[in-house]
């Protein structure tokens, strides 16, 4: 199995999955299920064509959502979601301006060889958007592959969607979202220096560098897993925000690896994965009060990770 962030001269022929696929959520494995059925009755592979950066990004700068992954997890989570290669369209403003045509010809086709396509119904395509699934279907009838659409997935309740996570992460509901997704939301970066302060009051954490385009759990303390090179998944309570109790102005995300201050993370790359929120942000009368809070976080996360 590849992913590639360019298009090679002669793509085998494949059963393409085309979107932005952010989170790869269980929705999306929808799609690549049915793609991946259609391709083995073809003898073929599957595809998965993504962008980057958003659509968004480059249409209406500033506008675009908070990602739930960057390219190189949705690479890894596309292809362990059952794609033969991953490709991805740097999307540029001479893409945005290709019409529906132009795209499936230069892109689909000729790039792609596309000999089936598989899409939600939602999808849309071309300069403005003016290409949907009824154009890619006719477009597909000239050029010689079947288009296959399926409806926004569901539970009955709730849609499986990238705005739904988002949504739910954004309120804090980590474990909602988690059940979309399939699997914890994740955030890694950079583990820096802090201020310390949670070190002086017993409670050692790694902050790690988050990119500015993350979607981020709403402020407060979650339950969770820290995971780096050498120690494997550890149990963790990670909190989130500015720290209000000592005036802190910059969001922070740190976690408290339970049980573990000899860590020296400084340089590492940490993944943190979110299990469950503990409470959310507080201010506190005093330090007394604050550790008092803490420990009761430490305990609250056992509990909350005694079954994962």
């Amino acid at each position: 199995m590849t992913a590639s962030t360019k298009f090679i001269d002669t793509a085998p022929p494949a059963v393409v999955c085309l979107g932005v696929f952010d989170g790869v959520h269980r929705g999306h494995r929808a799609l690549i299920d049915r793609a991946r059925k259609i391709a083995d009755g073809l003898n073929i592979g599957v595809t998965v064509m993504t962008f980057d950066p958003h659509p968004m990004a480059v249409l209406r700068p500033g506008s675009a959502p908070k990602m739930l992954a960057d390219i190189s997890e949705r690479k890894e989570l596309l292809l362990a979601a059952g794609a033969d290669d991953v490709y991805v369209l740097d999307f540029t403003a001479a893409v945005s301006q290709l019409t529906p045509r132009e795209f499936v010809e230069r892109v689909v086709v000729n790039q792609l060889n596309a000999q089936g396509v598989v899409v939600g119904k939602n999808f849309w395509f071309g300069h403005e958007a003016s290409g949907d699934v009824q154009a890619l279907t006719a477009l597909g009838a000239q050029y010689g592959f079947e288009v296959h659409s399926l409806d926004i997935q569901g539970d009955g309740s709730t849609n499986w969607s990238s705005t739904n996570v988002r949504r739910l992460i954004a309120a804090g509901e980590v474990a909602q979202a988690a059940a979309i997704l399939d699997r914890d939301y994740r955030l890694s970066g950079l583990v820096v220096h802090g201020d310390e302060r949670g070190r002086e009051l017993g409670f050692p954490t790694a902050n790690i560098q988050v990119a500015a385009n993350r979607a981020v759990p709403a402020d407060g303390v979650y339950a969770g897993h820290a995971t780096t090179a050498g120690l494997g998944r550890l149990p963790a309570a990670v909190s989130i925000g500015t720290n209000p109790q000592f005036n802190g102005q910059e969001p922070r995300v740190e976690a408290y690896v339970l049980d573990r201050g000899d860590l020296d993370l400084y340089g590492q790359n940490l993944a943190i994965d979110f299990v469950a929120r503990v409470r959310g942000q507080a201010v506190f009368s005093g330090l007394d009060e604050l550790v008092a809070a803490m420990t009761n976080d430490v305990a609250m996360t056992r509990k909350l990770l005694a079954h994962q």
